[in-house]
């Protein structure tokens, strides 16, 4: 497996149980979308994410095509399958080998969760807009498990530094708490703006890391990268408006 422009979680995770980033580099595409861009949606050239992502298949050896998804900020979860189609939703799950659970993001968090036993994986696209609507409490819940039970991976995403955003987003992520301990939580995610006066610096892996210890998930790892300021690494639409974006994937061997 070719292994230089990928990302492997660093997490206990089951032997079975397989997950991997791309990083940017590596690819066909060109121009803004230089060069490993696995998104059919952003305006690259058809043939160039064709071959991409046939590329991914063979370097990752994945038993078969990702599972593809049209992200539409939801809080909705479908199950993986094998056959081509691509389906709405904003995270996947899988309960057994032959399904690849996958998101794309440049910006949004990543969320790859499995079960200690090696029997359940998903992959979650966790927008803050995603993220205030429970996609991680619908993912979690669609792998029907004791929670104390999941190992979490948070991939690369727009870090607290970069992640600037108005008094909206801290209003629907308060009015999302599910207790006066989450809420507390939230509120130590975001820094107020030193500039700009009703704005903050809000952390998205903070805000990630309090909604899994709120239902109840206390192995989570990752979350340390910046997809803003890493430029050489990842795609940032925050940064560059026109721009590719990277897969994370798990799967069942």
């Amino acid at each position: 497996m070719s292994a230089d422009h990928y990302l492997f979680p660093d997490w206990p995770a089951p032997t079975n149980v397989r997950a991997a980033t791309s990083l940017r580099f590596g690819g066909h595409s060109d121009g803004p979308y230089e060069s490993f861009n696995l998104g059919a949606h952003v305006g690259d050239d058809e043939q160039a994410v064709a071959a991409n992502r046939s590329q991914l298949l063979q370097e990752l050896q994945l038993p078969a095509k990702p599972q593809w998804l049209e992200q539409i900020h939801s809080d909705r979860v479908v199950e993986a399958k094998a056959d081509d189609l691509v389906r709405t939703g904003d995270a996947s799950f899988a309960t057994a080998p032959g399904a690849v659970c996958a998101v794309l993001t440049a910006d949004c968090l990543p969320v790859l969760i499995c079960d200690r036993a090696g029997n359940r994986v998903a992959a979650a696209h966790a927008g803050w807009r995603g993220l205030a609507a429970g996609i991680l409490r619908s993912s979690v819940g669609a792998l029907d498990c004791d929670p104390s039970d999941l190992l979490v991976w948070l991939g690369p995403a727009i870090g607290p530094r970069a992640f600037e955003t108005g008094v909206d987003v801290l209003e629907e992520f308060f009015e999302n708490a599910q207790s006066g301990d989450h809420a507390e939580a939230i509120a130590q995610c975001f820094r107020p703006h030193v500039e700009k006066p009703l704005h903050f610096l809000a952390d998205i892996y903070g805000l990630a890391r309090a909604e899994l210890r709120q239902l109840g998930v206390s192995e989570i790892y990752g979350g340390d990268r910046c997809t803003v300021s890493e430029t050489e690494y990842f795609f940032s639409y925050r940064r560059d408006k026109t721009t590719g974006r990277m897969a994370s994937l798990i799967w069942l061997e």
